[in-house]
């Protein structure tokens, strides 16, 4: 079977251009996910690429179907210049390795959390996986494999996150929406939430 991630990074470059960095992060027991960053005007972008290597798996299920089952890569973006947000790396790693290391299926509408700050003095500990499609489309694999769906993550702060848990991931994007927020801001404040 061929290898998905070749065809997932001329995906990416494709989109988005040529990276002007890359980073790799190894956790023990698990495949290498790299990080990849993308410039473009004021907005720098930061993609996973190793997590859609192996089809996501349900924890709950007795044996691990090697072939099918959703495959992800994750897409952050943020305005440069205004934080120092190539510390996002290790974060975005983790996430991508999640599925390995938790048993995790990474969906739109999920919250991710790392537990820390994303990047030095961010407001930010966790992420809300968007819907796929707009930045970068699917990429259809060979039968009987899943497509390859790149999901772009939105910052969240922890008040934001808590409400999430109690009114759900559409009811935060529009209040985000509502509020005119610059979901790319890297030094946004939390969403009015009353």
């Amino acid at each position: 079977m061929a290898d998905v991630l070749p065809l997932v990074e001329a995906r990416l470059r494709t989109a988005l251009g040529e990276p002007d960095a890359r980073a790799a992060v190894t956790f023990l027991g698990t495949d290498r996910i790299e990080v990849l960053r993308f410039q473009e005007g004021d907005i720098v972008r930061y993609a996973t690429l190793g997590m859609s290597a192996h089809p996501m798996t349900d924890p709950t299920a007795v044996i691990a179907d090697p072939v099918k089952g959703p495959r992800a890569e994750l897409v952050l973006s943020v305005r440069a210049g205004r934080a120092d947000t190539d510390k996002v790396l290790r974060p975005l790693a983790v996430l991508g390795a999640s599925p390995q290391v938790e048993g995790l299926v990474v969906a739109p509408g999920a919250s991710l959390d790392v537990g820390e700050p994303l990047w030095p003095g961010a407001p930010f500990t966790s992420v809300l996986v968007a819907e796929p499609g707009g930045l970068v489309e699917d990429l259809e694999l060979d039968e009987p494999l899943d497509p390859v769906r790149f999901l772009p993550l939105l910052p969240m702060t922890p008040n934001e996150a808590a409400w999430k848990r109690v009114h759900g991931a559409q009811a935060l994007r529009e209040r985000w929406l509502n509020q005119g927020t610059d979901l790319r801001d890297p030094s946004r404040k939390s969403v009015p939430l009353e």
